[in-house]
């Protein structure tokens, strides 16, 4: 198994600014997709997959001692195929095909077509409890494996999410860590206007996991969170993760008159501003 890649600060920032274009250019020449819900989460998944965080390999995505990352949030999906792709599993003509017909890079994760996606999710409140399925299987076959689960902060008012929550208390499980991407926006606005779930710390607290509140945005609060799990023996972590739903593009979303822009692609007018300004 190979050592998980990791590149300093600096070089993350400038990995997490190619995977904005990425996103960009995907979700526009397929005409449809997520590209705000997936670039409010580009620090983190950048640094699990460059920062040292999460080992994998390219040449065996199925090894039994991999690290797993579980993307719940699934219509995100271009962050998690755009993170591949720059870590040489894709090419960039393979995750142009994002949602055409008979593309393995669909809309959202599947794991039956492509052997680098931990689970097939996109029915939201569902990945915590795959992962707990993971992290308990890794423990029982004595793998030093640590399951990460990503979520979204419209996505926390499943009550799944909550049993699950419980359940990994119960099995004081330390090698799972659960993210809330809080971006502020689900599909029909505001998440305080349509159900305000807040604050997510002290409800996992109360649950006995172990929480840090960061930055999501800032790739040093990102990596120091990150860090901060490794040390954690006796308990999940929760890492609230503070991000502004279309980071890295906003002046566009501002022009554009709609800072949620859920489910929709830029036009190429709106692309090419976008990838300048990435540039």
């Amino acid at each position: 198994m190979a050592d998980a890649t990791k590149l300093s600060i600096d070089q993350l920032k400038e990995t997490a600014k190619a995977i904005r274009r990425l996103i960009i250019k995907i979700t526009t020449e397929a005409g449809s997709g997520h590209p705000t819900s997936s670039l409010s989460a580009v620090e983190v998944v950048t640094a699990l997959y460059f920062g040292g965080f999460l080992r994998h390999h390219k040449d065996n995505p199925r090894d039994p001692k991999r690290d797993r990352f579980i993307l719940s949030k699934g219509h995100a999906v271009p962050v998690l195929y755009s993170a591949l792709c720059q870590a040489g599993y894709y090419t960039l003509e393979q995750i142009m095909t994002l949602r055409k017909l008979g593309s393995p890079f669909e809309g959202h994760p599947n794991m039956k077509r492509l052997n680098t996606m931990e689970a097939s999710t996109g029915s939201l409140g569902q990945g915590l409890s795959l992962g707990i399925g993971h992290a308990l299987a890794c423990r029982l076959d004595g793998l030093d494996a640590h399951t990460f689960v990503m979520m979204g902060d419209g996505e926390m008012g499943e009550g799944q999410i909550w049993e699950a929550a419980s359940a990994a208390e119960k099995y004081r499980l330390s090698n799972l860590t659960a993210i809330v991407d809080q971006n502020g926006y689900q599909q029909t606005g505001a998440t305080k206007d349509v159900l305000d779930m807040k604050p997510f710390a002290a409800k996992f607290e109360a649950f006995g996991w172990h929480t840090q509140v960061i930055d999501g945005n800032s790739m040093g609060s990102v990596v120091e969170a990150l860090t901060k799990v490794k040390t954690i023996q006796d308990r999940p972590t929760a890492i609230i993760s503070q991000t502004k739903k279309g980071f890295g593009i906003l002046p566009i979303l501002e022009m554009a008159g709609d800072l949620n822009y859920h489910g929709k692609p830029l036009s190429k007018e709106l692309a090419e501003k976008a990838l300048a300004l990435l540039s």
